[in-house]
């Protein structure tokens, strides 16, 4: 007997799907960059040979990216897209599935586990200060809301440390992914009720030598509780 499952649909494009392909095929031909001006939405309709209906539903995906920009008296420009406009927006425990966020925590761990070189390469005795003054506090904890906060400080100042804006903006995006998790699994009570082999002072200390493969050592220790945790 056949096997109609092997057969694919084939996949179908509407004309506004065409029309953004091409407008998209255009930009990067023609090297356009941010704050180069687009011609004309008759210019462009004319020489696509389409309505300028289809033609602005398709420059209105553009500007949803953050891709195109419109401004009186000037026209549509090409912009610099913010990476993380659109994500802003779904980035939510009741958006996103179980499976997602988990997924989302296990690249918070691997990206922890990466930064080591950039810390080493930007730390400073100013920022080292920073995260001295939050490991102190973290000591001085005495309950699981306090260790929580102390320990979300920590991680999101190797994070400025890092220098890596980008990498920081997404970090601080996924927070309530993680607050999530951790309450859904109770995560947080089996981590801090279990001795951590590593703790937030070996960080520091080891972040104040000169050896990235010694601290990386450390943190993969330190993140061993969440690792555990993860389902395989």
């Amino acid at each position: 007997m056949i096997q109609l499952s092997k057969l694919k649909p084939i996949a179908t494009e509407t004309q506004v799907d065409k029309i953004e392909k091409t407008l998209q095929e255009y930009f990067e031909s023609a090297n356009l960059q941010p704050g180069d001006l687009l011609p004309k939405e008759t210019e462009l309709s004319k020489a696509l040979g389409v309505s300028r209906t289809a033609l602005r539903e398709a420059l209105s995906r553009f500007k949803t990216l953050g891709l195109i920009e419109s401004k009186k008296n000037r026209g549509m420009t090409l912009t610099s897209p913010d990476l993380f406009l659109n994500m802003e927006r779904i980035m939510s425990p009741k958006l996103l599935g179980d499976q997602t966020m988990n997924d989302i925590f296990e690249l918070r761990l691997v990206l922890e586990i990466g930064i080591c070189e950039l810390l080493f390469k930007r730390k400073n005795p100013e920022n080292l200060e920073v995260l001295k003054a939050i490991v102190a506090k973290d000591e001085k904890a005495n309950s699981i809301k306090e260790i929580l906060k102390y320990d979300v400080e920590f991680h999101s100042m190797l994070y400025e440390i890092s220098g890596n804006e980008t990498m920081l903006r997404f970090q601080k995006l996924l927070i309530p992914i993680f607050d999530f998790v951790y309450h859904k699994s109770q995560l947080e009570k089996q981590v801090i009720l279990k001795k951590n082999e590593v703790s937030h002072r070996d960080l520091y200390n080891s972040l104040l030598e000169e050896n990235p493969d010694a601290f990386r050592t450390k943190m993969k220790k330190h993140l061993k509780p969440y690792f555990e945790n993860i389902s395989s």
